[in-house]
């Protein structure tokens, strides 16, 4: 499974005045393997230094000198580290805030060593009121599940995404080409972009297991709660995660989740939950300028899950997800509106962190609500998740009208077309969205 994020790996290797990389994401996602694969196929030696595994070698740690660290670690593990040809993978780091904090001084004493760290809990660490990030001496990555483009690449159909890579609003799409992609998102959608789900599926092709494997990553997490939350906390933690993947779509109403408990427990529980990467919330914008995140309401929110193959299984659709021929249809359209924000993110700029907005009229005389709106270059753009046989896309053209908006995307399991100020796009496409939406300016 080749990540699209190797080719930052790669770049970030090539620099000379490189700095020490973290790579941050939800647990589970394959942040391990992505660094150890990279450090086997880019480097002459890889040093693996498991802080949950081996919480010993925490002690190392309480000098931030470099070069004491380097000796301690070449006689306990009994390994060469070279600055030339070894990278140095502080896994699981969050386990050690010493190590985190002895990144700076790696940059300033041992430029020349490459070092890598990851850790499935790292925001709770970094976002600690004790904690002093030792801001301008690190990089950060961000990693996602596999992308639908990173499925069809490990499912052998590294043509498609070349052929989707080409194509053009003036040359419209093989009927043929258009129902295989269809039929595989429709697998997609049901095993997700877990590595550990999709490795099961392309080992066995048995949904069975992979909906098994899926059940145990969602147990790992709920396992995870005693990590970052306080007892009491648990059975809030508990209602949040439960009920979320059935609210995507929805305006967050706290009631919903539990009419019985107090707002602020829940709103904290979700807190928590989008810190672990869990949850990821989806702010209403004013989308009057830029940057979109500086007019949020943050009291304003929808939630996407994680990852579309676990929103599925907290929601037991594989049956429908298996016949329903409208992907539009399924739980009233919040499966194709998690994919959509899902893919926007995975696409995003692995430098920061991938948000989501949307946008609404809340005017009694004129209600609105669009899915998400993005920005391409400078442009502000609405984007609706919508079957063309519902509606006229009232809400996309009154945000077009009342932003000065050059047009509107809609993503629904119609072909590729641009009509009338509305780029329709298929699912699948998500990814050439950009180069789409530059072609028509």
């Amino acid at each position: 499974m080749r990540r699209a994020i190797e080719k930052e790996l790669i770049l970030w290797k090539s620099q000379e005045d490189r700095y020490p990389l973290i790579i941050r994401g939800a647990r589970q996602v394959g942040k391990s393997y992505l660094v150890e694969n990279f450090g086997k196929t880019h480097f002459q030696n890889i040093v693996v230094v498991n802080f949950e595994f081996q919480p010993q070698l925490k002690e190392v740690f309480q000098s931030l000198n470099p070069s004491e660290i380097i000796n301690k670690l070449r006689l306990i593990l009994g390994v060469q580290i070279e600055e030339s040809d070894t990278l140095l993978f502080f896994d699981e780091i969050q386990e050690c805030p010493q190590a985190i904090m002895s990144l700076r001084y790696f940059k300033e004493k041992m430029p020349k060593l490459a070092v890598i760290s990851a850790g499935s809990l790292l925001e709770f660490a970094l976002n600690s009121d004790d904690f002093k990030m030792p801001v301008g001496r690190i990089y950060f990555l961000y990693l996602e599940p596999l992308s639908f483009s990173e499925y069809l690449d490990a499912t052998g159909n590294q043509n498609l995404s070349q052929y989707l890579s080409e194509v053009k609003l003036t040359a419209p799409i093989d009927d043929t080409i258009h129902k295989k992609l269809l039929e595989l998102l429709r697998i997609y959608l049901i095993v997700g972009g877990m590595p550990a789900v999709l490795k099961e599926y392309l080992s066995s092709n048995d949904m069975t297991n992979c909906q098994r494997i899926q059940t145990g990553i969602l147990q790992t997490y709920r396992s995870d709660f005693g990590k970052y939350a306080k007892i009491y906390q648990h059975k809030y933690l508990q209602k949040v995660f439960d009920t979320a993947p059935r609210l995507i779509g929805q305006r967050i109403k706290f009631s919903n989740i539990d009419p019985e408990t107090r707002s602020r427990d829940l709103k904290n529980a979700l807190n928590l939950l989008s810190l672990a990467g869990i949850v990821k919330p989806i702010y209403l914008t004013k989308a009057s300028g830029l940057p979109i995140g500086s007019q949020i309401d943050e009291q304003k929110l929808k939630l996407n899950f994680l990852d579309i193959g676990l929103m599925q299984n907290l929601c037991g659709l594989q049956g429908q997800l298996s016949i329903e021929q409208d992907f539009m249809k399924i739980n009233a359209g919040a499966v194709a509106e998690q994919f959509i924000g899902q893919e926007l993110v995975a696409y995003s700029d692995k430098h920061q962190q991938g948000n989501l907005y949307f946008w609404a009229r809340e005017k009694k005389s004129s209600m609105a609500e669009v899915d998400y709106v993005i920005n391409i270059d400078s442009d502000i753009l609405p984007v609706e998740v919508k079957s063309g046989k519902e509606g006229k896309l009232k809400s996309l053209r009154m945000f077009i009208e009342e932003k000065k908006s050059k047009f509107g995307i809609r993503f629904s399991q119609d072909k590729l077309s641009y009509f009338d100020k509305i780029l329709s796009i298929p699912l699948y496409m998500v990814e050439q969205m950009p180069r789409l939406a530059k072609s028509i300016r």
